[in-house]
């Protein structure tokens, strides 16, 4: 195995359209990571409210800890304004949240959090946990984590004219590596990839949504990535429209940080 490059940034969503968390190391299962994405909102029909429909969402930071007595998670929400709602997590019934076009099994989740985002979207949510990396976007796929290259976001800057790359943030995925080239990921579907402890399979690209034009600290629209995918990858052979990093299987489990190698698993493609 040769190394191609490292891990340069991390970021998990614990709360599936709020603000996302960057840990300086995660442990990688078959089911992702622990904890991304494994509480939804929901509006009142029982669909994902995602940040398309509610992109000032992502201005709440979420972070879950142990109980305080110890047999539970603890969820807190940091509002824009400094109010902090937390408790612990208490699941009641089954439902059905029903998103990607599938209903999926979770448990609604009791306590102050529905009433507090509720307030703040200006219409009903609730909260619900999901079980089994069932939250991550392309898991019916086996899609638990996800890819990019730092030298595409500088690509794509210097495509709109600005002085910077692009805030790796508006693409929420969960591993951006250094020191490989643009869209060098494109090439690996197929291929074994090990990053740090783990080693990953990506399956396909992903395919970008309106998400990805909103600025990260407001969730308002301010930059039309849609647009300078469409005039820079529109001729790119992908598996899904306006391509921008991919999406991978676990094939291996194991802990991965800031700084890990990434090395290409030789005779390990399919």
């Amino acid at each position: 195995m040769t190394v191609i490059g490292s891990i340069g940034r991390i970021a998990i969503a614990p709360v599936k359209g709020l603000a996302l968390v960057h840990p300086a190391a995660v442990d990688v299962t078959t089911d992702g990571v622990p904890g991304d994405r494994g509480y939804v909102m929901l509006d009142s029909a029982g669909r994902l409210a995602s940040g398309k429909r509610f992109g000032p969402m992502q201005t709440i930071v979420p972070s879950i800890m142990p109980s305080i007595a110890g047999n539970r998670e603890r969820l807190s929400l940091r509002f824009p304004d400094g109010t902090v709602v937390e408790d612990d997590v208490d699941p009641g019934d089954e439902v059905d949240a029903i998103f990607y076009g599938a209903a999926r099994p979770a448990r609604l989740v009791r306590g102050p959090f529905a009433a507090a985002l509720s307030a703040f979207a200006g219409q009903p949510l609730t909260v619900v946990r999901l079980e089994h990396g069932l939250g991550v976007d392309r898991a019916d796929e086996g899609g638990m984590v996800s890819i990019q290259s730092s030298a595409a976001l500088a690509t794509m800057a210097e495509a709109a004219g600005l002085d910077a790359p692009v805030d790796w943030r508006r693409f929420r995925m969960t591993f951006t590596l250094d020191g490989v080239p643009a869209h060098a990921e494109d090439g690996w579907v197929g291929q074994a990839v090990r990053i740090g402890g783990a080693v990953v399979r990506p399956g396909g690209n992903i395919g970008r949504c309106a998400v990805t034009t909103q600025d990260p600290d407001t969730g308002l629209r301010s930059l039309d990535t849609l647009r300078l995918i469409a005039e820079t990858r529109g001729d790119v052979l992908a598996t899904e429209p306006l391509p921008f990093g991919v999406w991978a299987e676990v094939v291996v489990p194991g802990r991965v940080g800031i700084g890990d190698p990434v090395e290409l698993v030789d005779g390990e493609r399919r």
